[in-house]
C-alpha cells in the first residue's frame, strides 16, 4: 500500500482540475492505497519570505498550514501537483506551495505527477506550466522522478470536465497506475 497525496490548486471547489484530482484519488483509492486530496485554498499559506531561515531550522519560520502539509509530503509515495492555467502559469496557490518547499528538497521521495487544465487546446500552451513545476519536481526533488502528466485541454467552464470522458478516465487510471 502506498501513501498518495494529491494538491489541488485550484481557488474552485469542485472545478475542473479539482474533479481530475478526484479521479486520480478514486482510482488509487480502488488499489488500496491511502489516499489524502490537499486543497491549497483551505490552508492559510504566507508567502515565501526569501530569508532561507528554512535551511537553518529546517522548517520555515511562518508557522501556517504548510507546516500540516509538510509532514504529509515527508511520509508520501506518491505526490500529485495540479493547476488550472491561468495565463499559461501554474495557479498563484501553486507557485506560493512550491516557494515554501526549500527545507524539504532533499527529505521528500515520491512518484511525481502532474494534473494541468486550461481553456487553451494546445498542449505546448500548457508545456511552461509543467517546465516550471518541473523547476521542483525535476531540478529540486532529488529523490524523486515523474511518472505522469495529464493535460487537461479546452477546458473553460467549471464544469467542462464533466463532458470529458477521456480526461476523467485517464486521471482515474493514472491513479490506478501508482
Amino acid at each position: 500500500m502506498k501513501n498518495v497525496v494529491i494538491i489541488s490548486s485550484s481557488p474552485r471547489k469542485d472545478g475542473n482540475t479539482e474533479t481530475l484530482c478526484k479521479e486520480f484519488y478514486r482510482g488509487s483509492e480502488s488499489m488500496g492505497h491511502h489516499v489524502e486530496l490537499i486543497c491549497l485554498r483551505d490552508y492559510n499559506l504566507k508567502y515565501c519570505l526569501g530569508c532561507y531561515s528554512c535551511t537553518k531550522l529546517g522548517r520555515c519560520i511562518h508557522k501556517d498550514g504548510m507546516d500540516e502539509i509538510s509532514e504529509k509530503l515527508l511520509k508520501a509515495d506518491v505526490i500529485v501537483l495540479s493547476t488550472p492555467v491561468y495565463f499559461y502559469s501554474m495557479s498563484g496557490q501553486l507557485k506560493v506551495f512550491i516557494d515554501r518547499l526549500v527545507p524539504y528538497y532533499s527529505k521528500i521521495k515520491a512518484d511525481i505527477y502532474l494534473i494541468g487544465t486550461m481553456f487553451d487546446i494546445e498542449q505546448e500552451m500548457m508545456d511552461s506550466t509543467f517546465e516550471a513545476i518541473r523547476g521542483a519536481t525535476r531540478d529540486c526533488f532529488v529523490n524523486c522522478k515523474e511518472k505522469g502528466v495529464i493535460y487537461g485541454l479546452g477546458l473553460y467552464n467549471k464544469d467542462d470536465v464533466l463532458k470529458r470522458e477521456d480526461l476523467k478516465a485517464k486521471a482515474y487510471a493514472m491513479g490506478m497506475s501508482v
